[in-house]
Parts: structure tokens; C-alpha cells; sequence
């Protein structure tokens, strides 16, 4: 019944009209073609409903993100930064009830998503004591993400709370493309995911009062689109990064074990804005004992090394939803086939994860 490894080339619907997995919606896409106003309409599958907008935005001395996401019975939203030369730090989160404090579209695109500590209501809040918030909508030319938070710094910041600040448009060069991809664990368990991870980013991140302006040509932003119906248990690897190498504009998307058995896979280079898919199982090889040890994923079509500098690694425990991260961020190397070519990768900034949640 599924297969995900066909191109979709029309628009499609996520769900059927009775809230089920629509077999003709399942293969990847190179442009945004799926529907998926099904999914947290209604209280059908209610608690099984996981939507998220996740960006992340990397430059040779900053990296900046911040997740607005609703899993039903709760929404979750975070702000971080990384200053890399000086390792300093700063990190808020923050989770609300049922949901409330997040406003998400139906479909990518569709319109924009506010998230916030407080309950926005559609609103982007003016920074305050305990109080982050985000806002993605799409402007001319690209996306436009603004992000704020009261964050808690490390210990080398003196612990306490620094305000953080980003306003950054992600560009859409004419042709784009990008990696959609439906994974089917069964007709009511299921997830649309588009991973954008090499979109030019200008703008400027903010750090207690010092603005850092993104240097043009070495600034990315890195998309992960979800909209699904989950598991309560998965454990996962994803990889990505963006930067020059050999001449290119490259962006890596490595996916795996949440995948594995499915048909479906989200492994993919992008170069120069052209999408290349691998429609191959991936090897995963690192060390759980020693994060910043070299992360290793391979393939026929793949081999590169990720070499760490930094785990952000999370941890939450509410009962009902839990979830073990180690996002490791260090500088790729290697090499990886877009159709015929062999493109070597040369220290493209990026990361590796492995996520254990339960949700």
C-alpha cells in the first residue's frame, strides 16, 4: 500500500475525509504540495497530534534557534543561542497547557505560527521576565523569523537570565527546492515532514544588547516542518548542515531509525538550491558515551564525518511526555553523490542528534 519513494508532482491531502493516512500522499516532493489541515482538526487521533515549526539559524560565530510545536495535550516552545568562539550559552523553554500559547498553520505556508510562553493569541509579545516567543510568516522573497526570550545563561554567563533576540529573513531563491516526505507507520500513525536546511539567511541575532548582523554568503537557516500522527514512543537520528564547499551551495539532510521499515526515507543533498534524493538506508556510527567523539553516516551515496565541538543536550521529565536529546554541532566533512557527481563536502557547519522522546 505505501511506498515512499515516488515523486508526488500534484497537490495531494495528508488525510482521508475520515482522518486516516491518504495512500496517495505518500512519496517525497521537491516543493510544497501537501494539505494537512486534517491533522489537529477536529479530536480525531486527539493526542496523538504532534505539529511543530522548528528553525535553526547557523553562522560562523552564532547559532540561533527556537521551536514553536503543539503535541496536543500540551504545546512546547524553546529559544536558544550559542555563541561559538566564547562557548557562551543561553537557553529558555517553556511548556503550556492543552496546547494554548500556539498558533499554527494547517498547511506550510498557509499562514504564520506564533508561539509563546503566555498564551499569544496571535500576538508576538514584547519581551519580559520568564517570557519567550516566536513568530514565522512568510514575507517576499522568503520567510521572515523573529524569536525572543529571557534565557537562562551558563555558568561562564554567571547563571543568570540574558535577553535574546533574532530577526532574520530566511531567502527562497527563484527555483528552490526542498525535501518533503511522507512516512507511513500505518494508516493512523503517520508524519509529513519538510526538511529546508539550506536557505540563505540576512538579518541579525541579538545578545544581551549586542547585535551580531549575519555575514552575507556564510549565514543559513535550516527548516523542520512536521505535521503528523505519532507513535507515543520513538527514538530517531537527524543530520543536516549548509555552507560552500567546492564551488557549491550545499545543504545535508541525513534522517534515520524512525524511518527504518516504512518505505520512506528523508535523506537528501541539496546543491546550489536543486534537491538530489538518496533513497537509501543510512549508517549511523558514534559514541554514546562520548558525544563529541566523530559521528559517522554512510551509505553507497554517502560518507561524510561529522566533527563536534558542542552537544546541546536536553533532557525534560513531566511524566506523560519526556524526551532525552543530544544535538551535537560541529563541521562536516566527506563526500556525497548527487546523481552522477561525487560532491566533496569541506567543513560544512552543521549537526548530528539522537532523540528519545515520549509524547
Amino acid at each position: 500500500m505505501f511506498t515512499g519513494e515516488r515523486e508526488i508532482t500534484s497537490p495531494v491531502s495528508l488525510t482521508t475525509p475520515g482522518g486516516r493516512l491518504n495512500p496517495c500522499a505518500v512519496g517525497f516532493t521537491r516543493t510544497q504540495l501537501h494539505d494537512t489541515s486534517g491533522i489537529g482538526a477536529g479530536r480525531s487521533s486527539w493526542g496523538r497530534n504532534k505539529r511543530w515549526e522548528y528553525w535553526l539559524v547557523t553562522t560562523p560565530t552564532h547559532l540561533f534557534s527556537f521551536t514553536i510545536s503543539d503535541v496536543d495535550y500540551a504545546s512546547s516552545h524553546s529559544v536558544w543561542v550559542y555563541e561559538i568562539p566564547t562557548a557562551r550559552r543561553f537557553d529558555g523553554a517553556a511548556i503550556v497547557p492543552f496546547g494554548y500559547g500556539a498558533v499554527l498553520p494547517g498547511s506550510l505556508g498557509d499562514g504564520p505560527a506564533i508561539g509563546g510562553s503566555t498564551g499569544t493569541n496571535g500576538r508576538l509579545l514584547p519581551p519580559a521576565p520568564g517570557r519567550i516567543g516566536a513568530r514565522v510568516e512568510e514575507v517576499e522573497g522568503g520567510t521572515r523569523l523573529r524569536a525572543y526570550g529571557l534565557a537562562k545563561g551558563t555558568p561562564d554567563c554567571g547563571g543568570g537570565f540574558g535577553e535574546v533576540r533574532c530577526d532574520v529573513v530566511a531567502e527562497r531563491p527563484p527555483g528552490h527546492e526542498a525535501l518533503g516526505v511522507v512516512v507511513p507507520w500505518s494508516e493512523t500513525r503517520f508524519q509529513y515532514t519538510v526538511k529546508d536546511v539550506a536557505r540563505p539567511a540576512r538579518g541579525w541575532i541579538e545578545l544581551d544588547g549586542v547585535r551580531f548582523e549575519l555575514p552575507a554568503g556564510e549565514s543559513w537557516a535550516m527548516l523542520d516542518h512536521g505535521r503528523g500522527r505519532w507513535p507515543y514512543s520513538m527514538w530517531w537520528n537527524w543530520g543536516a548542515g549548509a555552507g560552500r564547499s567546492g564551488g557549491h551551495d550545499l545543504g545535508l539532510q541525513f534522517g534515520g531509525k524512525w524511518t527504518d521499515g516504512t518505505g520512506s526515507r528523508e535523506n537528501a543533498l541539496q546543491v546550489d538550491g536543486r534537491l538530489f534524493p538518496i533513497h537509501e538506508d543510512l549508517t549511523w556510527v558514534y559514541d554514546h558515551s562520548d558525544w563529541l567523539a566523530p559521528w559517522r553516516i554512510s551509505s553507497p551515496s554517502v560518507e561524510v564525518v561529522l566533527e563536534p565541538f558542542w552537544d546541546h543536550a536536553a533532557i525534560t521529565d513531566l511524566g506523560v511526555l519526556s524526551m532525552k536529546a543530544h544535538q551535537v554541532f560541529g563541521h562536516y566533512s566527506g563526500w556525497v553523490r548527487a546523481g552522477e557527481d561525487r560532491i566533496e563536502v569541506d567543513g560544512v557547519l552543521g549537526f548530528a542528534e539522537d532523540v528519545r522522546n515520549r509524547w
